[in-house]
């Protein structure tokens, strides 16, 4: 996303002749987007999308849980 976002900023500051960014060639000002093509799929290959997409499901999970615990009156105690 951060890719994305740098090179979208730069896209404008090159079409604004903004800078020093207006006197670089086109292709440093699109590489921001062949960075964010190779990390996703860095990502997808590596299986990282799919391990953050579980543990969010997994947090969900658990804070259900706590919350039904809650509910019920049965809420965990802490330790001393």
């Amino acid at each position: 996303m951060w890719f994305v976002v740098l090179g979208l900023l730069l896209i404008v500051m090159k079409w604004l002749d903004f800078g020093p960014v207006g006197g670089w060639a086109w292709w440093w000002v699109l590489s921001p987007f062949v960075g964010a093509v190779l990390w996703w799929a860095w990502a997808d290959w590596s299986g990282y999308t799919k391990r953050r997409e579980i543990d969010k499901i997994d947090e969900r999970k658990k804070e259900r849980r706590r919350k039904n615990m809650a509910a019920l009156g049965m809420e965990e105690r802490r330790r001393r």
